[in-house]
C-alpha cells in the first residue's frame, strides 16, 4: 500500500488531497516535522529531514510535496495527468508559480497569524508576506477570466497545486474576494470531495 509520512497540518495536506482525488488506498504516518523527521529511519527514506515523503507500492520514493504531486498524477493519471506535452509544461509551470510566487508570502501570513503563539508573532512579517501577493494575485484572476479551471475545463494537476496554497488564505486572513475569478475558482476546487476529506478538519 501507498505510505504518506506527514502529518495533515503541513504540506503532506496537498498529498493527500491528490491521492483522494485519484482514489487511492494509502496509509498516512503522522510524522511530525518537530522530532520525527529527525530519526534514523526516516532520515533514510528523506535525508533532508522534511514531510511530506511518499512511499509507493513499488518501493519508489518521492519527497517534496509539489513533486509527490505531479509524481501521482502522472502515474495513477485519474483525469489529472497532462495529455500532451504542452499541458505538461503549464502543469509544471503553474506547479513551480504557486512555490514561487504565492507560498513564501502566505506562508509567512499564515505562521504569524495563525500557526504561532501570540507571543511569537510578528505582525510586520505577516504583513509583508500578504503584501506579496498583491502581484501574483492579479496576474491569477486574469488568467482565470472566461475559463473554470488553469488549464481550461478540466480539473488538473495544475489547479490543485496552486489551490493548496492559496486555500490557506482565510487562516492566513488574507481576503481574495475582491478577485472574484480567484474567489470563484477557490471555492469550486475547495468543494471537491476530496479537497473536503483533505482539508476539513483542518479548516473546521
Amino acid at each position: 500500500m501507498i505510505q504518506l509520512h506527514g502529518i495533515r497540518a503541513s504540506r503532506a495536506s496537498r498529498c493527500i488531497w491528490m491521492l483522494e482525488e485519484l482514489g487511492l488506498e494509502y496509509e498516512n504516518l503522522p510524522v511530525s516535522f518537530v522530532g520525527d523527521v529527525k530519526k534514523p529511519e526516516y532520515l533514510a527514506l528523506n535525508p533532508n529531514g522534511r514531510v511530506p515523503t511518499l512511499v509507493d507500492d513499488d518501493g519508489t520514493v518521492v519527497w517534496e510535496s509539489l513533486a509527490i504531486n505531479l509524481y501521482l498524477a502522472e502515474k495513477y493519471d485519474g483525469g489529472l495527468r497532462p495529455k500532451s506535452p504542452a499541458e505538461r509544461g503549464h502543469v509544471l509551470q503553474w506547479s513551480f508559480w504557486a512555490a514561487t510566487e504565492i507560498e513564501p508570502g502566505i506562508i509567512d501570513a499564515f505562521v504569524h497569524r495563525a500557526m504561532l503563539p501570540e507571543g511569537q508573532r510578528d505582525a510586520k512579517i505577516a504583513d509583508a508576506g500578504a503584501a506579496k501577493l498583491e502581484r501574483p494575485l492579479p496576474v491569477l484572476d486574469r488568467v482565470l477570466e472566461g475559463r473554470r479551471y488553469l488549464l481550461g475545463d478540466r480539473f488538473t494537476a495544475a489547479d490543485l497545486n496552486v489551490c493548496s496554497l492559496l486555500g490557506i488564505a482565510p487562516m492566513a486572513r488574507i481576503d481574495p474576494s475582491k478577485r472574484a475569478n480567484v474567489q470563484r475558482w477557490l471555492g469550486e476546487c475547495l468543494g471537491r470531495p476530496a479537497a473536503q476529506k483533505a482539508f476539513g478538519a483542518l479548516r473546521g
